[in-house]
């Protein structure tokens, strides 16, 4: 485990140099121990891949003791916390992937090959970031990883499904975007007046359905989030 400080008023805390799901499942743990301490000065934790940034006042809290605190925790797993997770269906129409074609052609697969691989297994959300509601995905198939476009768009819609690299991952709203499109949901991931205003959370696995052009433009909410056993999973 690593500290070093970010500026006056925030401490990042690395645990490994590795994106697996046992590290990230130590970064979701660590985010939830600390938050359950009730810190006084705390004013935000921003959990990623395998890292925290703690967020607070440096009138109230310090380098020092944050450090010290955070030595002390007990950050084993518990069994049953890695034999269950949310599992949350998201419909995806390919018909709507900009780059599906594309994408076919440079991996050496037919179009329904990358949909078959791309919506064949679940993806642990490891965090969420960039823009409000934005899930990054991992655990992509090796057959479709290619790097980021060269040249990004200036914007892509919301709910555009995309891929890069090991990732994949939901716009939730009009963005810039330097992924591979593969897919369309019709699905609001980011609703700013409901509570939570993101219907997925780190931790949580995605499984992207394949829908039609007909049923994408019917009306949909966002899915309940289920508690599954892992064995339920395709990873």
């Amino acid at each position: 485990m690593e500290f070093k400080p970010c500026a006056e008023n925030a401490l990042l805390i690395t645990l490994g140099d590795l994106i697996t799901p046992s590290l990230n499942a130590k970064v979701r743990l660590l985010y939830k121990t600390l938050r359950a301490q009730n810190l006084k000065g705390l004013v935000e934790i921003v959990p990623a891949y395998a890292s925290l940034l703690v967020i607070y006042d440096p009138f109230i809290q310090t380098h020092a003791h944050l450090i010290e605190l955070v030595k002390n925790l007990n950050l084993d797993l518990p069994t049953e916390q890695e034999q269950e997770a949310y599992l949350v269906e998201i419909p995806a129409c390919y018909e709507l992937g900009l780059d599906l074609e594309s994408v076919a052609e440079q991996t050496g697969l037919s179009p329904a090959q990358v949909i078959e691989k791309h919506s064949g297994r679940d993806y642990l959300v490891y965090c969420l970031g960039f823009l409000p509601g934005f899930v990054y995905l991992g655990g992509l198939d090796p057959a479709l990883r290619l790097p980021r476009l060269a040249i990004p768009r200036l914007e892509v819609a919301a709910g555009s499904i995309g891929i890069a690299n090991e990732q994949t991952g939901i716009y939730p709203i009009d963005s810039p975007a330097g992924w591979h499109i593969l897919a369309q949901t019709p699905i609001s991931l980011y609703v700013p007046t409901q509570e939570p205003p993101v219907c997925v959370r780190a931790g949580d696995y995605i499984r992207y359905k394949p829908i039609s052009l007909q049923e994408y433009q019917e009306s949909h909410t966002c899915p309940k989030r289920t508690l599954v056993s892992k064995d339920a999973l395709h990873v």
